[in-house]
């Protein structure tokens, strides 16, 4: 715990509110995966792969959001940037809900993802805000555990609202979750940052804090290794659907397949929550990474093998479900070790972090996904050349005790 601030509720009710908070990045994109395909044949019937884009475009939005929420929440408080984010994020729905393009879904969705990056960033400066090094990496590794559930039913639950209203019915459904996770917000947890901590909005500030944390040689290769993950992470999701549609030929089961991997993958966030106190952060995500060189290079020489399709479909299945692991034994580590020496600008590095690693993940995301050609090589090419780079990174970079 940060000695300077008390947790104003209980530990256990903290995780949960952090997990819905940081969930709602995944339930605004998992649930689109069943929609993808019928906004394809209606919104962009001669291009339906462009569908994608609703993806990306929402992330790109959250990674320009992100660079303003952080410096924001460290001069106003994390309260109303927080509000302020929710409510553009509503904003973006409801016009994507009534947008008669592709283009305005795009568009929208930028939005959105802009107004997204104020829960996302703040749930991790109000963590940073409560505990520090391996205590809060613990705390992460926990709250991943429980916000995986969320992307594990959201392609089942977007399936249903489908069948039951329409695609346009899922952005109802975004505006209803932001709405619930506000109010809990707002009654249950005051404000974390005291006002005597906060820093003056102003361009000089922001840039001689800016300068500070990239004087520290761990943010710079957080920044690094984030981003390749993110780019892992972003490519798999932007391609997954198409994959089990097209090349194995279970669109249907999508959802479920995708929910059963999901929380498998839950037992690494378990896993790291267990070990990182006493492995440390950096050990544990440079053996996640090791782990899947070895298997994304696997997963390629399977795309050229004749396999029968149970047994290929039955591989992919397990390298998705190693990708959604290696996201729960890296990204959390990550982010403790970036907020570790920094804790008096948290939400600045929260979202310099945040903003660059996803903008620039999309630069190695699109194009992969983009590339699908039927088959998982493109998507698997790509994932293990953006792994292998990570992992030179941490390999080749001066070790550091204390994480």
């Amino acid at each position: 715990m940060n000695a300077q601030t008390e947790l104003p509720i209980s530990k256990r009710e903290f995780i949960v509110l952090m997990a819905m908070l940081s969930a709602m990045v995944a339930f605004s994109i998992d649930a689109m995966l069943p929609a993808l395909p019928d906004i394809g044949r209606e919104l962009s019937p001669d291009n339906p792969n462009a569908a994608q884009l609703i993806l990306t475009s929402f992330v790109l939005g959250m990674g320009l959001g992100t660079f303003f929420t952080g410096p924001l929440s460290d001069s106003f408080g994390r309260r109303p940037v927080l509000y302020a984010g929710c409510a553009l994020y509503i904003v973006g729905a409801a016009l994507a809900w009534a947008a008669q393009t592709l283009e305005l879904v795009l568009a929208a969705r930028l939005v959105q993802g802009i107004g997204i990056a104020g829960p996302r960033i703040v749930s991790i400066a109000i963590t940073r805000d409560l505990f520090e090094g391996r205590q809060m990496a613990k705390i992460v590794s926990i709250v991943m555990t429980i916000f995986t559930l969320v992307p594990a039913i959201a392609p089942l639950l977007g399936a249903f609202i489908i069948d039951l209203t329409g695609w346009r019915g899922i952005f109802v459904a975004f505006v209803i979750f932001a709405l619930l996770i506000t109010a809990w917000y707002g009654l249950r947890l005051g404000e974390t940052l005291p006002t005597e901590a906060r820093r003056p909005f102003s361009g000089a500030k922001l840039l001689e804090a800016l300068k500070e944390m990239l004087t520290y040689p761990v943010i710079r290769l957080v920044i690094i290794v984030q981003t390749l993950v993110f780019g892992v992470l972003f490519a798999a999701l932007s391609s997954i659907q198409p994959i089990y549609d097209i090349t194995f030929g279970r669109a249907e089961s999508f959802p479920y397949w995708f929910g059963v991997v999901a929380i498998m993958a839950m037992s690494a966030s378990i896993l790291n929550a267990a070990l990182v106190v006493r492995v440390g952060m950096r050990a544990m995500t440079t053996a996640a990474l090791i782990v899947q060189v070895v298997l994304s290079a696997v997963m390629i020489g399977l795309t050229y093998a004749n396999l029968p399709d149970a047994l290929y479909f039955g591989c992919f299945v397990a390298w998705q479900f190693s990708l959604f692991a290696m996201a729960g034994l890296t990204l959390g580590n990550l982010n403790a070790m970036a907020m570790e020496p920094v804790g008096h600008i948290a939400g600045l590095v929260a979202s310099i972090l945040g903003g660059i690693s996803t903008v620039f993940a999309m630069v190695f995301a699109v194009p992969i996904g983009l590339a699908f050609d039927g088959t998982p090589r493109p998507v698997a090419i790509g994932i293990f050349v953006l792994v292998l780079v990570s992992l030179g990174f941490m390999l080749t970079n001066k070790r550091t005790e204390d994480y």
